[in-house]
C-alpha cells in the first residue's frame, strides 16, 4: 500500500477512536451544575451551602459572596475571607444537596493572602466535614497534593510540585470512577491513583489557616 494512504487510514482510525471517547463520555455524563454565584446576594451564604466547623466548635471560615472586579466571570464570586487560623484550622464548606460517587467536580480558584498558608481545594465523597477527599493546590509551598482527611485528620496520598503563579486564576478539576482518581490543574494531568476509602458523598470547597482565597464557576457532573 501506498506510504501515503497508510498515513490517511491511520490517522482516520485514530480519530473514529477519539470521537468515540468523547461520545461515550456524554453518554456516561450527566448535565453539569455550575455555581458561577452570579444571581447570589453579595455578603451571604448561597442557602444550598453549609459551613463546617473547627475542631474547637467555632465555625469553619467566613465564606460569603463577593462583589468584586477580580471575578473570572464577573461580577462575584464566592471567597473565604477569614484571615486568620490555627495552622490545622481547616475551613470547610459543603452543598448539602449534592450526594455523588462517580463525578466531574472542577472550581477556578484565584489565592488573595496568606502568610501561614495560601490557595485552596476541592473535597468530594465527604461523609460531613471531618471526613472526605481533598485535592488543594499551595501557592506558598509550590505544589498540589491529594489527601484522604478521616476524622478530622489528613493523609497524603500523593504530591506534585508545581510554580502556583498567585496573579491569576487557576483551575483544579476531579474525576473520580470507583476507586480510580485523576486530577488535573489547569488542564494539566498531575495525578493518576487509587483509593477506597469513601465511596459517595458531598462536594464542597476548602482552605486552610490564615489563608484567603477566591472560588468561581464551581462545576459538577454525575458519571453513570
Amino acid at each position: 500500500m501506498n506510504p501515503s494512504v497508510l498515513i490517511v487510514v491511520s490517522f482516520t482510525a485514530s480519530l473514529q477512536l477519539a470521537l468515540g471517547a468523547v461520545v461515550a463520555q456524554a453518554e456516561t455524563a450527566s448535565p453539569a451544575h455550575v455555581w458561577n454565584f452570579d444571581r447570589e446576594q453579595p455578603d451571604t451564604l448561597p442557602s444550598e451551602f453549609s459551613i463546617g466547623t473547627l475542631f474547637d466548635g467555632r465555625p469553619a471560615g467566613d465564606w460569603q459572596v463577593l462583589a468584586t472586579d477580580r471575578a473570572k466571570s464577573p461580577p462575584h464570586v464566592f471567597a473565604q475571607v477569614m484571615a486568620k487560623g490555627a495552622e490545622h484550622a481547616y475551613k470547610v464548606v459543603l452543598i448539602k444537596e449534592v450526594m455523588a460517587a462517580d463525578l466531574n467536580l472542577e472550581v477556578s480558584f484565584l489565592p488573595i493572602k496568606g502568610q501561614a498558608d495560601m490557595g485552596g481545594g476541592l473535597i468530594w465523597r465527604a461523609a460531613d466535614d471531618r471526613n472526605y477527599y481533598l485535592a488543594r493546590a499551595n501557592p506558598l509551598e509550590q505544589n498540589i497534593r491529594v489527601y484522604r482527611v478521616v476524622k478530622g485528620v489528613r493523609h497524603l496520598l500523593q504530591n506534585f510540585d508545581q510554580t502556583i503563579d498567585v496573579r491569576h486564576w487557576h483551575t483544579l478539576r476531579v474525576t473520580h470512577q470507583g476507586c480510580r482518581v485523576n486530577i488535573f490543574y489547569d488542564d494539566k494531568q498531575v495525578f493518576d491513583l487509587c483509593d477506597k476509602t469513601f465511596h459517595d458523598g458531598m462536594i464542597g470547597l476548602w482552605t486552610k489557616s490564615d489563608a484567603v482565597t477566591y472560588f468561581d464557576d464551581l462545576r459538577f457532573q454525575h458519571l453513570k
